[in-house]
């Protein structure tokens, strides 16, 4: 009669039992399982037929180590309740999901730190990729650090994927995917001195935020274009959010400030300003033209319904997943743009006879 060893009693194996099938050592196993370590291709096949045949794998974490388990990949932002990164959001996990991954979301809130370990994390546990959203100042210590962080996933056979982020230094193993950020900001300036306005106040974001940066130089070269002078006075700079675009109107408002039509740098911008400007006891467009940018879906919900520049926020996503999950991890750097397009609706008009 055959005798069961401890770990056959018990319904589980051991390192040590797939090693006595293998015909190796338990570091061998873990080598092979790990797989950080170089051994020869007949061993790994011997170590991979005794887990096999031992079921070693049932636990889920070595299923993991293994490479049995469901893989993975990460989308990091600074903000998961904006509605733009939702849509981004949804895009990642749908293809992720039709490509057999897993995605894992973390909201870092801004703090650098945070977003580091999130990614340290990510990297251990060999992610198929990391998903980095929205802008950021582009600054050479920030160059600096993703590209450290490029060279470490890729050498954990994982891929760095900045989405609406500029790119890095060439040579860098990174995939950007990016969208007409400036392109859509001058035709929406465009569209407005088309109509007639030449006063367009400015609701940017943070100065140093390269989303915020790329939405001003679109509106400043629209000016050129139409060889119209932008009033520095009109350009007023606060967030992203709701709030900001509300008090940056009661903030022009309180200053005489003269504008016919407002550019706002999000949607969520335009619907605070659209709020102040009904408070004021103006109306959109009969009084002020409104425009804003992302085309969010409550953009067309809103009285009146919103111009503003449509983003392919699902598409962003979608691709920077299809796009890292089929790249080689330490291939060099790549670079994909999606272009924008102005969705005129009804907040905007000619400027009044009293502007004209």
């Amino acid at each position: 009669m055959t005798r069961k060893t401890t770990s056959d009693i018990a319904g589980r194996r051991t390192i040590r039992d797939v090693a006595a099938r293998a015909g190796v050592s338990a570091s061998t196993v873990s080598r092979v399982l790990g797989g950080d370590y170089p051994v020869s291709t007949s061993t790994r096949t011997r170590v991979m037929r005794a887990v096999r045949d031992l079921d070693y794998v049932a636990d889920a974490r070595a299923k993991a180590i293994a490479g049995a388990g469901t893989p993975t990949l990460a989308f990091v932002l600074d903000d998961i309740t904006g509605p733009s990164f939702a849509h981004m959001a949804h895009g990642v996990e749908r293809e992720a999901t039709r490509l057999g991954h897993l995605s894992l979301v973390c909201s870092t809130d801004g703090d650098a730190e945070r977003q580091l370990e999130f990614i340290e994390m990510m990297r251990a546990q060999r992610a198929a990729a990391v998903i980095l959203v929205g802008g950021t100042a582009d600054t050479a210590e920030y160059r600096e650090r993703m590209a450290r962080i490029a060279d470490s996933l890729a050498s954990a056979g994982s891929r760095l994927v900045l989405c609406g982020r500029p790119p890095l230094d060439p040579g860098t193993p990174v995939t950007v995917i990016e969208y007409d950020n400036e392109s859509g900001a001058y035709a929406l300036c465009a569209h407005l001195l088309a109509q007639g306005h030449r006063r367009v106040l400015f609701l940017g974001g943070k100065p140093s935020n390269t989303t915020a940066q790329g939405r001003e130089q679109g509106y400043l070269a629209a000016h050129r274009a139409r060889g119209v002078t932008a009033d520095p006075a009109l350009r007023l700079f606060g967030d992203f959010t709701r709030d900001s675009g509300h008090r940056l109107i009661r903030q022009a408002l309180a200053q005489s400030l003269d504008f016919t039509a407002v550019m706002a740098s999000t949607d969520m911008v335009a619907s605070g300003a659209l709020t102040a400007l009904h408070e004021a006891g103006l109306s959109v467009p009969q009084d002020v033209s409104l425009v804003g940018y992302d085309d969010i879906p409550f953009a067309r919900d809103l009285n009146p319904p919103l111009t503003t520049v449509h983003v392919p926020y699902e598409d962003l996503g979608r691709l920077a997943v299809r796009t890292a999950l089929t790249r080689t991890p330490d291939a060099p750097d790549e670079h994909l743009l999606l272009g924008t397009h102005v969705v005129v609706r009804a907040s905007v008009a000619p400027p009044s006879e009293a502007h004209e």
